[in-house]
């Protein structure tokens, strides 16, 4: 098994003229898993995000062995297109997600436009895509967010099963995630 890593040295992050955070480091090794907490607008989506590669950090920098796969609010699923349209376009480039779009429950739905889905269809779709796209690095921006009971379970136990073949989740979450031996990142602890 490959081993894979992300590691954040002095982290800062700006807004404006406002510092979110300053001075956080990290490091994320296979088969881990990291809760980052915090109040709302104190920069978990942002951290997120720089972790991801997708917005510079205001100072500090980020190692990451292994590719990344985030899922936040925006799901990457062209609105107008049916589901299944939207996946297979995915599939295209990520790999095939089929298991995963019959394991997340949303196999009736591939007729239907991605507008239409509720919020958890949404979000258990941006899932059925990750698990497809096969990345090692999973940042989960409010995975539970919109989700039932029996799919916030099934959230867990995807992550859980990332994690025990060797992957990394970083999840940023108000709500309480289970997920066994997962560290605590507190974001308060990192501002000014």
């Amino acid at each position: 098994m490959q081993e894979h890593r992300l590691a954040a040295r002095e982290l800062a992050c700006r807004r404006g003229d406002r510092v979110l955070f300053n001075g956080l480091s990290l490091d994320v090794h296979s088969g881990e898993a990291l809760h980052v907490a915090g109040v709302n607008g104190i920069g978990k989506s942002s951290l997120l995000r720089i972790l991801a590669g997708l917005l510079r950090p205001f100072a500090g920098d980020v190692e990451r062995h292994g590719t990344v796969g985030l899922i936040d609010e925006r799901p990457a699923l062209d609105p107008n297109l049916p589901l299944g349209s939207a996946l297979t376009f995915w599939q295209r480039l990520d790999g095939p997600a089929e298991d995963a779009v019959a394991r997340l429950g949303l196999s009736d739905l591939l007729d239907v436009p991605v507008r239409y889905l509720s919020t958890g269809q949404r979000k258990r779709a941006s899932l059925a895509r990750l698990i497809g796209q096969g990345a090692h690095l999973w940042l989960l921006d409010e995975p539970l967010n919109g989700l039932d009971t029996h799919a916030a379970r099934l959230t867990e136990a995807l992550a859980a099963e990332h994690c025990a073949t060797g992957g990394i989740c970083v999840i940023a979450s108000h709500q309480p995630f289970a997920l066994p031996g997962m560290k605590r990142l507190e974001l308060s602890e990192f501002t000014a």
